[in-house]
Formats: C-alpha cells, sequence, structure tokens
C-alpha cells in the first residue's frame, strides 16, 4: 500500500516504524505502475485514487489475485467516467472522474463501497452510490470504519439502507493514533481457548469499530473467559471447546479461526452467511474443507458456510493457499495436534511479518 501511493504522488516518511508522516498527493504523475500482490485493500482501493488523474496507472499482482472480483468497483469507476482496461487484474485505469452516481452489486465484497467512498469527496458534485444486489452487502462494519474514517476528517457522508451519499469537500489532515490490528490478533486469543491456557494483548480496545473485535464474544461463546479492561484483553480458556451456531456474514474474516477451534470443539459447528469468502485470498470455504477433512476431521461446504463436526485430527500438511488467515487456522489446529505442518507460513507477512517468531514465543 505505501509503495502504490508513493507511486501515485503521496510523500510517506516512515523513518520511524511507530510514527508515518504522510504528505497527500499534490501531483499525480504522467504513468505509474502498481503491484497489489494479492491485497484486496490495494487492488480495490487504490484504483479509485488513481481515477482522479489523467494519467495512466497500470496494476498487476499475484495470479491468485486475477481471480478475485473486481468487476463492481470497475463498473462504478466507469459510470463516473474513468477509462477502465478490463475487469480484473491486470487492469489500467485513467480518469479524471466527472461523474456523481454510480450503481453497483457489492454483494461480494463491501471494499467496492468503500473504493468509491474515499473518493467521493474530491468530486466535484460529490457521489451517490447505490448497492442493487439481491443480497446484502457482506462485512457492513468495515464500511462503517470507512463512513467514521471520513466523517472524522470533516467529509459530510450518510447512508439510507442500500444508498451511500457524500458530499464534495476538503479531506482534514489528522493525527491518528492506529489501533492493533484485531483480525490477526484473534488468531492468538483462540489460542488459549485451543490449549485451555491464557493470552493477553495489551491495547485492545474497550469498543471498535473493527469486525475483528467480536472475536471475543464469538471465543466466550465457544467456552473461553473474557476480560477486557482499559488496558487490554485477557482470554482464558476452560478446557472445554463447544461448537458454535453462528452468522459471520459482518465478521467473515474471522472465518478461518472460528472453523480451527472449531474443529476442535466437542459438539458441531455451523457457520454461516460467508459465501462471498469463495472470492478472498483463495476459495477459503473449499480450503478450509479441505484441509480439515484431510487431517481427518469433518468439514462440509454449504450453499453460505461450513459445517464442523469434530473429529479425532492426525498428523499432516495444512496447505495455506498463499493465504495468510488459512495459515492462522493451521497454526491453531497444530497447537493441539502434534505433527501438523504449514506448507508456507511465510504468507502470513501480508499482515504480520514476524508472525512465525511471535507465535513460537507465545507457544514456548
Amino acid at each position: 500500500m505505501v509503495a502504490g501511493l508513493r507511486a501515485l504522488g503521496a510523500v510517506i516518511d516512515d523513518c520511524d516504524p511507530k510514527c508515518w508522516k504522510i504528505t497527500g498527493i499534490t501531483h499525480f504523475p504522467d504513468e505509474a505502475v502498481i503491484d497489489c500482490g494479492l491485497a484486496g485493500t490495494v487492488m480495490r482501493f487504490l484504483p479509485g485514487v488513481a481515477s482522479l488523474s489523467a494519467g495512466m496507472t497500470t496494476f498487476f499482482g499475484d495470479e491468485a489475485a486475477s481471480h478475485r472480483p473486481m468487476e463492481p468497483l470497475v463498473s462504478g469507476l466507469r459510470q463516473l467516467g474513468a477509462q477502465v482496461s478490463g475487469i480484473s487484474l491486470p487492469i489500467q485505469v485513467s480518469g479524471p472522474l466527472t461523474g456523481s452516481v454510480a450503481v453497483i452489486d457489492s454483494s461480494s465484497s463491501s471494499q467496492f463501497i468503500s473504493a468509491l467512498l474515499l473518493v467521493g469527496p474530491r468530486l466535484a458534485n460529490g457521489l451517490t452510490i447505490t448497492h442493487t444486489g439481491t443480497a446484502t452487502v457482506p462485512s457492513q462494519p468495515h464500511i462503517d470504519m470507512t463512513l467514521a474514517g471520513l466523517a472524522d476528517r470533516g467529509v459530510s457522508v450518510f447512508q439510507r439502507g442500500s444508498i451511500w451519499e457524500v458530499l464534495p469537500g476538503p479531506i482534514a489532515a489528522r493525527d491518528e493514533v492506529i489501533e492493533p490490528d484485531l483480525t490477526t490478533a484473534a488468531v492468538f486469543l483462540g489460542a488459549a481457548l485451543v490449549c485451555g491456557g491464557q493470552v493477553s494483548i495489551a491495547a485492545w480496545p474497550t469498543q471498535s469499530t473493527q469486525p475483528g473485535w467480536r472475536i471475543l464474544g464469538i471465543l466466550e461463546q465457544m467456552g473461553a473467559v473474557v476480560e477486557l479492561t482499559d488496558s487490554g484483553v485477557t482470554v482464558t480458556g476452560q478446557g472445554e471447546i463447544r461448537g458454535i451456531d453462528i452468522d459471520l456474514r459482518e465478521t467473515s474474516e474471522l472465518t478461518p479461526v472460528v472453523a480451527a477451534v472449531a474443529a476442535l470443539a466437542s459438539t458441531e459447528s455451523h457457520l454461516r452467511g460467508i459465501s462471498h469468502i469463495r472470492g478472498h485470498e483463495t476459495d477459503r470455504l473449499a480450503a478450509l474443507s479441505a484441509e480439515i477433512s484431510g487431517l481427518g476431521g469433518e468439514c462440509r461446504q454449504t450453499e453460505d458456510g461450513l459445517v464442523i463436526i469434530p473429529r479425532p485430527l492426525s498428523p499432516g500438511v495444512f496447505h495455506t493457499y498463499a493465504d495468510h488467515r488459512m495459515a492462522h487456522a493451521g497454526a491453531l489446529i497444530g497447537l493441539r495436534v502434534n505433527g501438523i505442518c504449514l506448507d508456507d507460513v511465510g504468507c502470513t507477512s501480508k499482515t504480520m511479518p514476524d508472525f512465525p517468531e511471535t507465535w513460537e514465543a507465545m507457544a514456548a
């Protein structure tokens, strides 16, 4: 993301790893090339920024990125006046944006709505976005985060059902303290329940718009004791893991962690509302079903989720599919089943470069 923003003309001083200074784009380049890797936020958020310029920006990514849904975003940008060369990576994007109305089907990802919201204040007449899909937009809390971020910077934003409106105007500079990444932290809290131990994470907020915050209630339902204070959170496992019947549509990034814990539970689990994660870094429903079942468990796909019936698990290779969340799932199972080998733990560097070392230190 940093490299992509720099390619578009932003100045980012990250010499101090704990305090970055960002100066907004004052001049777009005539041409730019951005490597998205497998990051959905890069491949979906930055094309909108790039389309504010008349210059040409080329986006490409990992091979798997070309299979991730992009068409709703491309459609929205085209409706606003952008020129976009295709409907999936690699694509070329150029502006400027002259329209003010976009009608898209965002059933497969909330990121399409957020991506358009972020450029709305820069449009001469603002922006009205309408979601037309038969299914509701997944991960509404992520859209709430976007709306809150814009509002905190002086932007007027409104939501009425499946319609969002952004008024034109300046985006104020702000000093910001970034919360911990609660979704990535979830795997460490899950470890407490899996092992019947205790894990504490400092600076965990008492309230947050991050969907990952909801892992606390989920782990409580599955048998953990959660203590949340102003200084952080402590999760304690009690020995038994209970199965769960839950709709994860708004918190779908937690699915691999919840599925891994469910595979070690005493009763069966039903994870619902997550059909859209078939289009994440990998088809996570198919991947979780294959890997848990491959170790001797029973994990079946349904139309919109998974049914997990705990069975004794055996040692084996847990394939990660270049997906950091799948690696988290395998790491959790490996705490209880000796001989689990992740084929590529390096994919966790996407969100936590020191995950292997931190995980090992926790386990030790």
